[in-house]
């Protein structure tokens, strides 16, 4: 299946961006492994992160949660984290041999450049490098759509952000995003993807989801949204600082198929009396007609504790139960049969 060169939104249709992030623990083995689960599922996109410590980070860079019994440090980790070049090369040419977007957060212009030189198709900017003016500036003449997370920006902040990179003349889509993992349903934040709409009328809008759960996903679909991001695991038992935020890949499968319905329900209004002319022969399964409780002779008045309504409705409808009442039967009908109009005596006017 071939891949396109670079990412396209499209309205109606919301890009899925699985994300793995650090879930491989620096295995480049179980980075393949997930890029197989991912297109398993049907997912649009697989997004790595591209650390190279050295260009990115300090040795005095703190914890924000001192997760790992391997590392010192934070930076031994992104130490560890690293992969060669060659191994980029090797993970880029398996997404697109299996129909997967390349995407991967880079933290540095260092990582940028290696990123482009592996064929990425659009650039992913982490809610923590939103203010990092000279790398956006750098990424602007590559010609690539922008995926930028806000999960930690104010308005002012994501506003220069979006004006870095509109000389580059490419799509761009804002994610609405919490920095928390987990992060709790009240504060996902569906309300600012409109608000992000009106702020940025020239701009998609997406979600970025760590709530470790598929339900923000969905909503945010019926909301209309871009893209989705979502952080994925193979198991909760699996190690790693994101895990508490993920999904597993069972979940995106159910996640994926979820979005798809809400999108073909939203491309595909009804016209309710055009719904009902197409239900006409269930109509007559399931309504009710009239019919008669007790034997009832020529001459006799109908009264309520005659009539009934049982299904199918193939005769005279409910509804029209109570105008029937007081009516003189022409001929005899037996109980349990449907009254017909025909069984009703015309009354000649005098």
């Amino acid at each position: 299946m071939p891949t396109p060169s670079k990412i396209e939104f499209r309205e109606g249709r919301s890009l899925i961006v699985a994300e793995i992030a650090q879930a491989h623990d620096g295995s480049l083995g179980t980075a393949h492994a997930y890029i197989d689960a991912v297109a398993a599922a049907g997912a649009d996109a697989i997004k790595f992160q591209t650390h190279i410590a050295a260009a990115e980070s300090t040795p005095d860079e703190p914890w924000r949660v001192k997760f790992s019994r391997v590392d010192e440090t934070r930076y031994e980790y992104w130490k560890r984290m690293e992969f060669k070049p060659e191994e980029w090369m090797g993970l880029a040419e398996h997404c697109r041999d299996k129909g997967l977007l390349f995407l991967s957060s880079p933290f540095s212009i260092e990582a940028a450049e290696l990123l482009l030189s592996c064929g990425v198709t659009g650039w992913k900017i982490a809610s923590g490098e939103v203010s990092n003016t000279p790398m956006l500036r750098f990424m602007t003449r590559a010609g690539l759509p922008f995926l930028i997370s806000s999960g930690m920006s104010p308005w002012a902040e994501l506003d220069r952000a979006v004006d870095a990179v509109r000389p580059a003349g490419t799509q761009i889509c804002l994610f609405q995003c919490t920095t928390a993992y987990p992060c709790p349903p009240e504060r996902i934040g569906l309300n600012l993807i409109g608000e992000m709409r009106r702020r940025y009328p020239d701009c998609f809008v997406g979600l970025s989801d760590h709530s470790g759960t598929i339900y923000p996903g969905l909503a945010a679909a019926a909301l209309g949204s871009a893209a989705l991001e979502i952080h994925v695991t193979f198991s909760r038992e699996c190690f790693g600082p994101d895990v508490p935020a993920s999904v597993t890949l069972g979940e995106l499968k159910q996640l994926v198929d979820g979005i798809r319905f809400i999108e073909k329900m939203t491309a595909n209004p009804l016209e309710k009396d055009a719904m009902a002319r197409d239900m006409e022969g269930h109509r007559r399964l399931f309504t009710k007609s009239v019919a008669v409780r007790v034997d009832l002779q020529a001459g006799d008045v109908l009264a309520w504790e005659h009539l009934t309504v049982k299904k199918p409705g193939t005769g005279i409808p409910a509804e029209r139960l109570e105008s029937l009442v007081g009516k003189r039967l022409a001929r005899g009908v037996e109980a349990g049969r449907f009254l017909s109009m025909e069984d009703i005596a015309v009354e000649v006017a005098v």
